[in-house]
């Protein structure tokens, strides 16, 4: 009767429940690229991030703290060319005698579902996480920035000469991918928690039309994100 019982109260003891709920707000940067095929040369595009946060904290299993991240953020994301000759240095542009410059700026509402889990002090302290989960993305607008008129590029000189990106507008709207992250945390009592975290998303959607007609094959996001978020308890019971 013993040994019955023994392991079904150990099993009940594994997780221990949680019921914290925690709401705030974080921001950042953004560091982007747009993976085209075919392949365009280009460098980061730099932008911020900022949204509001929600988590709730849902069972301790050993020394693992489970919870579930739920964010809605806008996010400046696009390219930015690196147009270069053969030699690796900037094209000059015949018409206006300086090194040509362009990039595409694309605002997103982004939302981001992550499973976390953390190792560490709960409630004062510092915690290591670390956090993955689907993400979606709707298009706001977007705008481009430029020093040249495209009538007057000096495409001969570029050792890329993949231009049609330039003068397309984004076609699809809706982006989707996967996003994790790892950070720290460190909440203090009655105040609050301040996680700092390193993301990377990869997109799987594309932002142009891919199909054999189309012009790209692929066309898709890939981020790295910096992000500084706060959270307050709004409610809790251990």
């Amino acid at each position: 009767m013993l040994l019955a019982i023994l392991p079904a109260r150990m099993a009940a003891q594994v997780g221990d429940y949680r019921n914290d709920f925690s709401l705030g707000g974080g921001m950042g940067v953004a560091f982007n690229s747009i993976g085209f095929t075919p392949r365009v040369s280009q460098g980061m595009h730099v932008g911020p991030m900022a949204g509001v946060a929600a988590r709730y904290v849902c069972e301790k299993y050993y020394s693992m703290i489970c919870s579930v991240v739920a964010e809605v953020n806008y996010t400046s994301l696009g390219w930015k060319e690196n147009i270069l000759d053969s030699y690796d240095q900037q094209v000059i542009n015949n018409s206006t005698g300086k090194p040509e410059e362009y990039s595409r700026t694309i605002g997103y509402l982004q939302v981001p579902l992550f499973a976390h889990l953390a190792w560490g002090r709960e409630k004062s302290g510092f915690n290591f996480f670390f956090q993955a989960g689907p993400q979606f993305g709707l298009m706001l607008g977007e705008s481009t920035s430029t020093n040249f008129s495209f009538a007057d590029a000096n495409i001969e000189a570029r050792s890329n000469k993949v231009i049609a990106q330039d003068t397309m507008s984004v076609e699809r709207k809706f982006d989707y991918g996967i996003a994790g992250g790892i950070g720290l945390e460190y909440s203090i009592p009655r105040l609050g928690h301040f996680l700092l975290e390193g993301r990377y998303y990869y997109g799987l959607g594309n932002i142009y039309n891919a199909s054999k007609r189309d012009y790209f094959g692929k066309s898709n996001h890939s981020t790295i994100m910096i992000k500084l978020t706060y959270l307050t308890d709004m409610f809790g019971k251990k």
